[in-house]
C-alpha cells in the first residue's frame, strides 16, 4: 500500500505524522491524528494480523475519545455482559468481595476482536496501515523513517507506538532499555468453552458472560467467559524468579499449571486441568523513563513503548488511547512547525497519570496476594481492601484536560526550550520519590517506593 504514499508530503502546509506500529495504541493515534487534521501514515513491520492473544478492557476513560472518533458501538458489543464481578477464596471458591465489572477494566473482551475494529475504523477514514513495512532507523532531525527495503519517508512528528521492544524507544533514550524479571510470571490461556463441556464442576462459568477472580497467597487467577460461553479464558499470575528471553508466544508447560492450581476451589481447578495448552508470559519490569521524546522533540513514544502497564491494572489499552488523544490536541494547540513544543508539553501532561495507573496495578496485586496473609495473623477482614480501585480513572477527559492545562504547561515548556535545560519526568531531579496510588472514591494515599518498586514491574 506503501507505492501510493509520497515520500514528502504532497501538500507541505499540512502537517504529517508517521506512526511506526499498528497496535491497538498506534491505530488510536491514526485515529486521533486524523481528527486533528494531519495526514497520518501507520507502518507495522507484521504483515498479518492474526487473532492473538486474550481478554482485554477498555475503561470509560477510553470509551469517550474512541466514540468522538466514530468507534464506540462496534466496541460494546464485543465486551463482557455481565455488570459483576467476583472475588474468590482459592481454596473453596468463597466469594470475598463483589463489585461492579465497570469498576475493573469497562468493557472486557478479546483483544483480536477490538484490534479488527480499531483496524477497520482506521481504513474506513482513509488511513493507510503499510503492512510488511518495517522500520529499521529513525533520523530524529528530519524527521525520517527508513524502511528495510532502504525506502525514507519524512513528517513533521514520528509517533512510536512499536511496543515493550520499541526501536524508537531506543533512540529516544541513547541507549538499549532492557528489560529485567519482575520475580512474576502469567500462565495464559483463550480456547473454546466446548472443550469444557463434560467437565461438570466449571458448568456454572459456561452458561453467560462473566468474569472471577480467585485470590491466594502469591497468586491469583483472573477467569472470563464470552459470548456466553462460547470462549473461556484464564490467567493465572504467581511467582516466577527464571530468566527467559520476552516474548508474548513462550508455550507454557502445562504440567507445571495443573501442580499450580492443586488444592484450588475445583470448581476453576478442574477447568485448567482441561486446558490442552497455554502461554508463559514472563512479567519483567522498566523504570519509568526520563523522556518520552527524542532530543529534537520531532519523534514521541506512546503506549507500551513508554509506559505498560501490569495486568492487574486493566488499564494498558486505555492510557494508550488517553495518550493518543492528548499528543493529538498538543500537535494541533501548538501549530505548525512547533512540534517540540507540543511532544514536549504531551509528556509533562501523561507522566504523572501515567505513572498513578502504573501503580494502581502493582498495588492491586499486592493487596490480592497478601490478604489471606493478613487474615491469618489475625487482621479484620474488609471487602473493600481486595476491590479494584480504577473508578478515579473514569471521569477524567484526556481532551478536556489537555485544554485547561495547555497555557499553563506550555509556558513552562517554552522556558524549558529558550533555557536548553530540561526537567526529566523521572530520575534526578524529575518528580520526587513518593507517589500516589488513589483509592476507589479518588482519594489519594502515599506510596513510598524502595530502590526495587521504583522501577515497578510492567508486562512484555
Amino acid at each position: 500500500m506503501s507505492q501510493h504514499v509520497l515520500p514528502r508530503p504532497e501538500d507541505p502546509a499540512r502537517t504529517r505524522v508517521i506512526i511506526v506500529g499498528a497496535g491497538l495504541g498506534g491505530l488510536a493515534c491514526a485515529m486521533a491524528m486524523h481528527y486533528a487534521g494531519f495526514e497520518v501514515i501507520v507502518f507495522e513491520k507484521v504483515r498479518e494480523f492474526l487473532r492473538l492473544g486474550d481478554s482485554l478492557g477498555l475503561g470509560e476513560n477510553a470509551l469517550k475519545l474512541l466514540k468522538r472518533w466514530g468507534l464506540y458501538e462496534e466496541l460494546i458489543a464485543i465486551g463482557n455482559k455481565n455488570p459483576v464481578m467476583n472475588i474468590r477464596r482459592w481454596d473453596n471458591g468463597g466469594i470475598m468481595a463483589t463489585q461492579p465489572l465497570m469498576d475493573m477494566a469497562g468493557y472486557i473482551g478479546h483483544r483480536g476482536d477490538y484490534h479488527v475494529a480499531f483496524i477497520n475504523r482506521v481504513k474506513q477514514l482513509g488511513i493507510p496501515i503499510n503492512m510488511g513495512h518495517e522500520v529499521v532507523s529513525f533520523d530524529e532531525d528530519a524527521p525520517s523513517v527508513t524502511l528495510r527495503d532502504g525506502r525514507t519517508f519524512y513528517a513533521d512528528l514520528i509517533a512510536g507506538a512499536d511496543g515493550i521492544k520499541s526501536r524508537a524507544r531506543e533512540l529516544v533514550l541513547g541507549f538499549s532499555d532492557a528489560p529485567k524479571s519482575s520475580g512474576y510470571a502469567c500462565y495464559r490461556s483463550y480456547f473454546k468453552g466446548e472443550i469444557l463441556k463434560d467437565v461438570p464442576e466449571c458448568q456454572q462459568y459456561l452458561k453467560e458472560d462473566c468474569v472471577n477472580i480467585w485470590i491466594g497467597e502469591d497468586k491469583h487467577l483472573v477467569q472470563n467467559t464470552l459470548r456466553d460461553g462460547e470462549e473461556f479464558n484464564w490467567i493465572i499470575t504467581h511467582k516466577d524468579t527464571e530468566d527467559i528471553k520476552e516474548s508474548w508466544f513462550q508455550p507454557g508447560n502445562m504440567d507445571d499449571v495443573r501442580q499450580l492450581v492443586q488444592g484450588w476451589d475445583e470448581s476453576i481447578a478442574s477447568a485448567v486441568r482441561a486446558t490442552p495448552s497455554c502461554l508463559d508470559w514472563k512479567i519483567c519490569y522498566r523504570a519509568p523513563l526520563p523522556t518520552w521524546v527524542s532530543k529534537s522533540g520531532k519523534i514521541a513514544l506512546l503506549g507500551d513503548s513508554c509506559h505498560p502497564h501490569l495486568p492487574t491494572s486493566a488499564q494498558g489499552a486505555s492510557q494508550a488511547t488517553e495518550s493518543s488523544a492528548v499528543l493529538a490536541l498538543c500537535m494541533k494547540l501548538a501549530g505548525k512547525g512547533n512540534v517540540a513544543l507540543a511532544t514536549r508539553v504531551y509528556e509533562k501532561l501523561r507522566f504523572d497519570r501515567v505513572r498513578q495507573s502504573q501503580l494502581s496495578g502493582e498495588d492491586l496485586r499486592n493487596r490480592w496476594h497478601n490478604a489471606l496473609k493478613h487474615m491469618q495473623d489475625g487482621e479484620e477482614f474488609d471487602p473493600d481492601d481486595i476491590k479494584i480501585k480504577n473508578r478515579w480513572l473514569y471521569p477524567y477527559d484526556a481532551e478536556e484536560d489537555t485544554r485547561a492545562r495547555w497555557n499553563e504547561v506550555s509556558s513552562k515548556v517554552h522556558k524549558e526550550l529558550d533555557s536548553g535545560i530540561r526537567t526529566p519526568l523521572f530520575g534526578e531531579d524529575g518528580p520526587p520519590r513518593i507517589l500516589t496510588v488513589r483509592d476507589a472514591y479518588g482519594k489519594v494515599k502515599d506510596v513510598a517506593q524502595s530502590q526495587s518498586s521504583l522501577l515497578t514491574s510492567l508486562t512484555v
